[in-house]
């Protein structure tokens, strides 16, 4: 099966997103396709290419293998891309291709956007969270000192191949991981102005056994409705001046878990799962959302297995680490908090207000 998507920027500007359970001969046939006549920079994930190697064709003078986890994606791996990119060859009309989960995509990509001032760029997320979440959007960054993702660019891919195969090797943690991204679309439905209802959070709700069993079709729907979400943001904002920030909800808090644990203890998909927890419990407490759907945001986590965090961290040092937010307003922090079922908005708070939320 497969689902084509167009994210459409403006008349000038598009590209699109296939979505698939095709062979990975096929995968490669379309790469070489949309390739031809192109020098290649295969960036694969160290993970990826070991469980795939053999099923994917690509050179070893066009790889570079990148090392896994968060604390990878920084300033010395980029160089060692951009080292590799001349090694190969690579001019202003060729490509790099990211052959991994968000780490890679973001890094890969911050690298074509900036070797000689931007070259072509294809996407193959391999988790369900880079196919949901990273993928598809053109944010690339590269993380510096305390602060995620402060250095980098709006950079959209010429294509992203979003193949379903991959997750098949997923082991449970990270599939979960991606799960947690996918509920937050549920939560924002609405607030992401698509030209339908969607109905991801009943999708969601009656759907999760074959969800939480990886069956293909179900997946391949999933992942459509997510991307649809995505697509409708980020045509209408596609730098983050106004709509886009909705895509935030959760993040504020889960940047700065990933930062304080120094990215070790929190997968991205956890992080933000805790960071809908904690926003969903103030805003009831504050009385911005009901408790009935309080319970029916809660009780959809729960259905998939999701916890609040239990572990308790110093609120003054997560209250800094936000104030270095790039999304951070001036001498505020910024969350983006419920305000119906699907509905969300934005809030700014000072420090101190924010330290009254722990």
């Amino acid at each position: 099966m497969k689902q084509t998507l167009t994210v459409k920027l403006n008349k000038k500007k598009s590209y699109m997103i296939e979505i698939s359970d095709s062979s990975f001969a096929k995968l490669n046939r379309d790469i070489a396709e949309i390739t031809q006549g192109q020098k290649r920079l295969f960036v694969v994930s160290k993970r990826v290419y070991k469980l795939y190697s053999d099923k994917l064709d690509i050179r070893e003078d066009e790889l570079f293998i990148m090392p896994d986890g968060e604390q990878e994606k920084n300033y010395k791996n980029y160089l060692r891309i951009m080292d590799r990119a001349l090694e190969v060859g690579l001019t202003r009309k060729d490509v790099i291709i990211a052959v991994g989960g968000g780490v890679v995509g973001d890094i890969a990509g911050f690298a074509a956007s900036t070797y000689m001032r931007g070259i072509d760029f294809i996407q193959i997320p391999t988790t369900i969270l880079a196919a949901v979440d990273s993928s598809v959007g053109g944010k690339t960054a590269i993380d510096f000192a305390e602060a995620k993702n402060i250095i980098g660019t709006f950079y959209q891919p010429k294509i992203v191949y979003v193949n379903i195969n991959f997750f098949k090797t997923l082991d449970r943690r990270q599939f979960m991981s991606g799960m947690g991204e996918v509920i937050k679309y549920a939560m924002i439905e609405e607030s992401c102005k698509y030209e339908n209802s969607l109905y991801l959070f009943e999708f969601l709700t009656l759907g999760y056994e074959k969800i939480l069993e990886g069956e293909p079709l179900t997946t391949i729907r999933m992942i459509e409705y997510c991307l649809n979400l995505k697509a409708a943001v980020v045509s209408k904002d596609e730098k983050e001046s106004g709509l886009r920030k909705v895509l935030n909800f959760g993040h504020t808090l889960a940047h700065a878990l990933e930062t304080i644990t120094k990215y070790k203890k929190f997968t991205h998909g956890e992080a933000v799962v805790y960071g809908m927890y904690f926003i969903l419990n103030w805003a009831y407490k504050q009385g911005i959302i009901t408790y009935s759907y309080y319970k029916l945001s809660t009780e959809l986590l729960d259905k998939y297995g999701f916890k609040p965090l239990q572990i308790k961290y110093p609120p003054q040092k997560l209250v800094e680490i936000m104030k270095k937010d790039k999304k951070a307003g001036t001498g505020k922090i910024t969350f983006i908090v419920p305000k119906d079922k699907k509905l969300v908005r934005e809030i700014q708070l000072t420090p101190d207000e924010v330290m009254d939320m722990f």
